[in-house]
Formats: C-alpha cells, structure tokens, sequence
C-alpha cells in the first residue's frame, strides 16, 4: 500500500511541476480611476511550486518527480519554460533546473529539522535556495561559455537569467509564506 501511495504523490508532484512551468506570474496593482493594471513577471510558477512541494512531500518523492520530469523535458515532450530535446542542454536554462536540486534540499532540511516551520526560517532559507539555484545555473552558464568560447553572452546571460528573475524568485517566496500555517498543521497530521 505504501508504494501506491508514494507513487500517487509523485504523480502529483510531476504534475504541478508541468503545469507551473507554463503559468506565467502576473501582478495586478491599483491604477488611476479604480481601475487594475496587470503586471506580467518574468518568471513562472515554477520555483514556487517547487517550494511548495519540497514543504510538503519528502525530499524523495520531489526528487524523484523531478528527475521524471527532466527526462521527459530532454528526451519525449518540449515541457521546459522555452522547449525541450537534447538541444535543451546546451541552453543556459539547463543550469537553473539543474539548480533546482539544492533548492529542494535546502527548503526540505527546513522541514526536517523543525517541528513548527518558523515564517524567518522560511524565509531565511528559501533566499539562501533561490541563491544556490541561481549560482548553479550561472556556474553551469559560465562553464558553457569557456567550453563554447563566447565570452561575450556571459554578462548577457547573468543579466537575464538570473539578476532580473532572482528578485521575483525571492519576491514569490511571500504567497508561499501566507499558507505556512496550513503545511505546518498537514505536517502535524502525518
């Protein structure tokens, strides 16, 4: 019975993960003469679904989700942010999913080490992760430039793939922070 159960989850798992991929994040703040203007990030729901996931299923059934979901980005469907294929490597974005994998450890010790998940653990943590991804996708962009030799994308890249989405990574971190209370009391049931 257990099996069947970790198997659902990571079903579960994999599922929000291709969703969150396609959803893109959108704002909406006051304008003049009541009316809304919607701002688009830009990012995807996919660091916070992460987040999300790694607060409530255990380190392996996300890690296995993950490594599901690669797999079928790399090699079946084009479900990553901008496609897919092998050809997918060879994009600075690779290194960011990459990353991916000390978020999930990072963000589920959180979960490990205390019985209450504090709001300033949380926080403190999920900035450290979003930081460690984003250093591991600019490590890999860098060693993709020495190895390609076009040394000069490298600033362009930082640029767009991680100085202008790491604020609204750690920006996201906010609507996760407001249902903390809701993970802590399905931790409590298990």
């Amino acid at each position: 019975m257990f099996k069947y159960i970790k198997v659902i989850d990571i079903l579960i798992c994999l599922q929000a993960l291709i969703i969150s991929t396609m959803l893109p994040v959108y704002i909406s703040v006051p304008s003049n003469f009541n009316n809304l203007k919607i701002i688009d990030l830009p990012i995807t729901w996919q660091v916070p679904t992460i987040i999300l996931l790694s607060l409530i299923y255990r380190r392996e059934v996300v890690f296995i989700a993950f490594i599901i979901y690669i797999f079928l980005g790399l090699f079946f469907l084009p479900i990553f942010h901008q496609g897919g294929s092998l050809g997918y490597l060879l994009t600075p974005n690779f290194g960011y999913l990459i990353g991916m994998y000390p978020l999930i450890v990072i963000i589920n010790n959180l979960k490990k080490f205390n019985l209450e998940i504090k709001i300033f653990s949380f926080f403190k943590n999920g900035i450290f992760g979003i930081l460690m991804m984003h250093l591991v996708g600019m490590t890999y962009g860098s060693f993709q430039i020495l190895y390609l030799r076009e040394f000069n994308t490298l600033l362009y890249n930082f640029s767009k793939y991680s100085f202008s989405k790491i604020g609204f990574h750690i920006l996201m971190l906010i609507p996760i922070s407001l249902i903390l209370k809701q993970i802590n009391y399905l931790k409590n049931q298990e």
